[in-house]
């Protein structure tokens, strides 16, 4: 085990996909500090995971499956802790550099999809944000939920 290659390798992997990790984990808990928090809890875990793996002379295969599923399992950790349930998006607001009557219609209209999205079971927020704000493929998006593609795509419809 090369610690110092894989120490490159995960920096690059951190690069990568923070910004993704954080703006997933602060729409589900809608705190700033909570959301730096557990991002950087996220980090910390799929760090020790990744040295496990390497103990064992396997690599990670795909590194958005484990970094979704660790950020997935803290954030049900933070709020079985807190036991309170998972907070409303219509919260979550849109950073634009539109002007004042441009961001106000746009989060009116962000307020009524976010109100929508938050009545849906938690598998579906989570296709859609991985879908149509992290662009993720359908592919990538299965390998996450351990379902088919085909699958996959009707929950996308849905």
């Amino acid at each position: 085990m090369n610690i110092e290659r894989l120490k490159r390798e995960f920096g690059k992997v951190y690069d990568d996909h923070v910004d993704k990790i954080y703006r997933f984990i602060y729409i589900k808990v809608n705190s700033k500090e909570v959301a730096e928090d557990l991002t950087a809890d996220t980090f910390v875990q799929t760090w020790g995971l990744v040295k496990v793996y390497a103990r064992h002379n396997e690599k990670v295969r795909n590194y958005n499956a484990l970094l979704y599923g660790v950020a997935r399992n803290l954030v049900t950790d933070y709020y079985r802790t807190k036991r309170e349930g998972i907070v409303p998006l219509e919260s979550v607001q849109l950073a634009s550099s539109a002007g004042l009557e441009e961001k106000a219609m746009i989060n009116s209209d962000l307020s009524l999809v976010m109100k929508g999205i938050s009545q849906l079971k938690d598998d579906y927020q989570n296709v859609l944000i991985w879908y149509y704000l992290d662009e993720l493929t359908v592919s990538e998006i299965a390998d996450l939920l351990d379902k088919s593609e085909n699958n996959t795509r009707v929950i996308i419809h849905r």
